[in-house]
């Protein structure tokens, strides 16, 4: 697990330091299109880097939201071309490499189907469920233009938010003056953290899920 955290780690550093808004927009387009790239990490890097002069917050939430759509509109439509049962088997044969488990298309789908087409909005401000809710939206053939609107709102506050917090962030470091030199290296390994616990919760859940089916 720990090599699956380094690699995680290093591609998100790198699209976002060597693509800049384009990488912050290429990850949320990954992590929307169920691969495990957390939101948690990408945005508050990118307003760390919104801190140290490089981007702008504004810009940085609508690439992320816009990002979100791509890799959204992506489950949406394998979801609706495909349906469940495909998909289903998809993920048993093939998930494990990519981190994506059938635990989160079962809780994706009752979401969907307790609080309706409103649940695209708000599963955008929920970690881990807003990368699955996609797919039941496209099983459900769920209005296109209302699925569009409502991810890229939900995503765009996320977005937002989680970058502002990025800044925040940034900005409280000002107060350990010769330390702050250190930053870099700290954000990093504070990424890497979320990460292995991001990772962890995701294998503890899977694990969970595989002995009730036994049972």
């Amino acid at each position: 697990m720990g090599k699956i955290i380094e690699i995680l780690a290093s591609f998100i550093i790198f699209l976002i330091a060597k693509l800049g808004y384009w990488g912050i927009g290429l990850a949320m387009a990954i992590e929307s299109a169920s691969i495990p790239l957390p939101s948690e990490v990408i945005m508050p890097f990118s307003g760390f880097l919104v801190y140290k002069g490089e981007f702008n917050l504004w810009l940085v939430a609508l690439v992320g939201a816009f990002g979100c759509l791509v890799g959204s509109l992506s489950m949406w439509w394998l979801g609706k071309k495909y349906g469940e049962k495909f998909l289903r088997h998809l993920i048993r044969r093939y998930g494990k490499y990519v981190l994506v488990f059938e635990y989160e298309v079962d809780e994706a789908i009752d979401l969907f189907k307790k609080h309706g087409e409103a649940i695209i909005f708000f599963s955008r401000l929920l970690p881990v469920v807003r990368t699955f809710i996609s797919l039941p939206a496209g099983i459900v053939e769920m209005d296109e233009k209302k699925f569009v609107i409502y991810t890229f709102s939900g995503s765009f506050l996320w977005s937002l938010v989680l970058a502002w917090l990025g800044l925040q962030l940034g900005e409280r470091w000002k107060t350990l003056g010769l330390w702050f030199h250190r930053f870099d290296t700290l954000i990093v390994v504070a990424f890497i953290i979320l990460l292995i616990f991001y990772v962890y919760h995701k294998l503890k859940k899977h694990r969970r899920y595989l002995k009730k089916k036994k049972s």
